[in-house]
Parts: C-alpha cells; structure tokens; sequence
C-alpha cells in the first residue's frame, strides 16, 4: 500500500527517567509503539488497555505494569491512575489514546444513533475521564504532562465522513485547549496530538478491503505516505519530555502536511 520510510532509527534520548507515564491503547498501534519509546527514554510505563492478551504483552515487553481498563468506566480509569500511583509514586505523563474507528460510524445521514454514542463514548468520553483521575496527581506533584490523541480531523473537513469520529476529536481538541489553559500555572501542560492517517493495524484492514478509499486519501498527503506509529510515538515522547516545556494548550499536527496543502506534488 505505501512504503516504509527510510528514516534513521530514533537516537537514544533519556529524557523521561524516574516518570510514571500511563497509556491507553497501549496493545497496538500508536500506544504500542509508544509504550516502547517512553520505556526506551526511561519511563516507568503502565499500559493500559482493554484486551487482556495484547496490553499484558506490551508490558512485559517495555518491562513495565499491565492494568486491564475500559476507558469508558470512571471506577476503572480511576483504579488505573491509582494504581500507577501506588506503583510507582507519581503519574508524570498521561498519554489518553485509546480511540475507536467502528465501520457503522460513517456519513450523518446513515449513522445510527447507536454508533454515535459508542464513538463518542469511547473517543471523547474516556479522555474526560483519564484527564480527571490523572489530574489531581499531577496538582499535588506541581509538574505533569497530559497528551490526548485528537486527529487531523479535527482541524479540517472530509466529504468521506466518520461523522462521529471528526466530531469526537474535535472535541478532545476544544477540551485539551481548556485545560491546558486552566492548569498552566500548576506546572501541567495539556496538548493535543494531532496524527494523519498511520500504517496501524486498523487501518491497514480497511484500506486492504478497499485499496480504492486508500488511494483517494493517500493523494491528499504531500510527503506520499502514511505515517509510521513509531513517528507519532517520537511526538508524544517530545511532548512528554521537557523539551516540550514551553508547548501547551496546542494541536500538535503530525500529519505529513496534510492540513496546510492545496494541491499536493505529482
């Protein structure tokens, strides 16, 4: 579908040693990779995610904590933070980036009000959740840094909509914006990851049954190709990290140049 980019392996940074960083999502995709590079720069990484099999998986391969979570349930994000806490003592990164993409979720007109309820639920819903359980960890510390997966739909519109999904990040966008606003000057910052489409697993099952639908996004990104988890996890590490320290309130697009382009190159 596209090609690997031949990108250099990412240089070893340590900038995250002695930080609990919790992830949701953290058994595939950006939350895979993720985990992976937060560990590599030397955060203590609890992952966070629904199935059982793939979440225990990512932590013991980053040699950090599994905790088994609905994202969707205030009693069990709330056991998550607590239990990074209680862990490790502190929760210095939350990195909110589970998120769901359901096929019936497609154009307003044939959405069902079903469908719209679970994506938001689950897309906006459980980053609500995870900002207020992380938050008040990150008040008593003085310091934390909070990413919330958005999208570059957020920013800008698609004739082949995934209507509550766009509305969904449009969301978590407005949301991160507020509280990275409200929580400066406690030493929190709140940002807004802003991928374009990524060669995750998901997406490469979508576009296999209809290579048609990935070509006709594909010719919308000027550098040519998707990007890789591992580029999107770079960003959040950036972010996470206090290299970032003056970067809040943002939407932090990683999308290839998809939002600023017109006409893309031939």
């Amino acid at each position: 579908m596209t090609e690997t980019p031949n990108t250099p392996e990412a240089p070893v940074c340590r900038r995250l040693v002695g930080r609990t960083a919790v992830i949701t999502g953290a058994g595939s995709g950006i939350g895979l990779a993720t985990a992976r590079r937060l560990a590599a720069e030397g955060a203590r990484v609890v992952c966070a995610d629904i199935d059982e099999s793939a979440g225990k998986a990512a932590a013991d391969e980053v040699g950090g904590l599994y905790v088994r979570v609905d994202v969707t349930d205030p009693e069990q994000v709330e056991a998550l933070f607590r239990t990074a806490y209680d862990t490790y003592g502190s929760v210095d990164i939350a990195f909110n980036n589970a998120g769901i993409s359901p096929p019936d979720d497609d154009s307003i007109l044939i959405t069902g009000l079903d469908a719209w309820k679970r994506v938001q639920e689950v897309n906006l819903t459980s980053v609500y959740l995870c900002c207020k359980a992380a938050l008040p960890y990150m008040q008593r510390q003085g310091r934390g840094s909070i990413i919330n997966t958005a999208s570059f739909v957020a920013v800008m519109g698609a004739a082949t909509s995934q209507i509550s999904y766009t509305a969904s990040k449009g969301g978590v966008l407005a949301m991160s914006r507020e509280l990275g606003v409200q929580f400066a000057r406690e030493g929190i910052r709140v940002n807004a990851l802003c991928p374009g489409p990524v060669n995750t697993p998901l997406l490469k099952e979508l576009f296999a049954k209809d290579p048609e639908r990935a070509a006709r996004r594909l010719v919308h990104v000027p550098v040519g190709r998707f990007a890789e988890p591992e580029e999107i996890a770079a960003a959040v590490a950036f972010l996470a990290s206090d290299d970032s320290s003056f970067v809040n309130a943002a939407e932090f697009l990683v999308d290839g140049g998809i939002a600023g382009a017109y006409v893309t190159p031939v």
